[in-house]
């Protein structure tokens, strides 16, 4: 029998992190991210790599389109992946734009929005039923965001941007404290204007990547699934490091 303590045991190299293959693209930022925000290292059950782009603040991608931020995302992703990553995503649904170029750009797997599981959640509803996206602006989320995630252009959405504290944090950054209970009640607000003006949504995709601290709650209050980026980042996860069974 073969002496299993006298096996070679080689350790590859080749990066300067390891043990976290998922790399996140930050927004610059100063709003409290409370666990579930995917800025908050406790909400991952795994270890992540983060990078903060620097002048990408939350106004200029969501309200402006990132507007020449793009070779800074892509800068950002290359220096994530030579210090390991091994797949990319990004703390803002918004990002979607960039997904192609991203993709292109580092060679490794790019998921930059959670609006790209509204195609996989829409194949699993029963007939008649669609994919309805909670945003945090429905007036910025344009046909080019969409398509980008390849979501039909027709696909219902509900924003927070009337809610009296989500928005006004964490993209108008009009104060630096997050009334928590008031940020969910402006989630539920929007869940149920949306179910109420589109009574065919089956499910729930949530664009925006601070708000699944409130996805249980709004998972109780209409009764349907609930997705969010900590779902999509996941089904990420479970890929580049499957589990070992028995």
């Amino acid at each position: 029998m073969q002496n299993l303590s006298n096996a070679p045991r080689l350790a590859r190299g080749g990066k300067s992190i390891y043990g976290a293959p998922l790399g996140i693209l930050m927004l610059e930022a100063r709003f409290p991210r409370i666990p579930g925000d995917m800025g908050n290292g406790t909400t991952w059950p795994f270890p992540v790599l983060f990078r903060v782009v620097r002048g990408a603040s939350p106004e200029k991608v969501v309200l402006q389109g990132a507007r020449g931020l793009l070779p800074d995302f892509i800068a950002a992703a290359k220096d994530l992946v030579d210090l390991g990553a091994e797949a990319i995503t990004t703390n803002c649904g918004f990002l979607s734009l960039f997904q192609a170029e991203l993709a292109a750009a580092v060679q490794v797997p790019v998921a930059t929005s959670s609006l790209m599981q509204v195609p996989w959640v829409q194949a699993m509803l029963p007939p008649g039923k669609r994919v309805g996206v909670i945003t945090v602006s429905r007036g910025s989320l344009t046909p080019a965001h969409l398509q980008a995630a390849n979501v039909p252009l027709d696909v219902p959405v509900e924003g927070t941007e009337t809610g009296r504290e989500f928005f006004r944090v964490l993209i108008k950054a009009e104060k630096s404290d997050l009334d928590v209970a008031l940020a969910e009640q402006d989630i539920l607000e929007a869940g149920r204007a949306l179910v109420a003006r589109h009574p065919e949504v089956g499910a729930i995709v949530l664009e925006c990547t601070n708000m699944p601290p409130y996805a249980a709650a709004l998972q109780a209050e209409l009764g349907l699934p609930v997705f969010d980026i900590y779902t999509l980042v996941s089904w990420l996860q479970g890929g580049l490091r499957p589990t070992r069974f028995g």
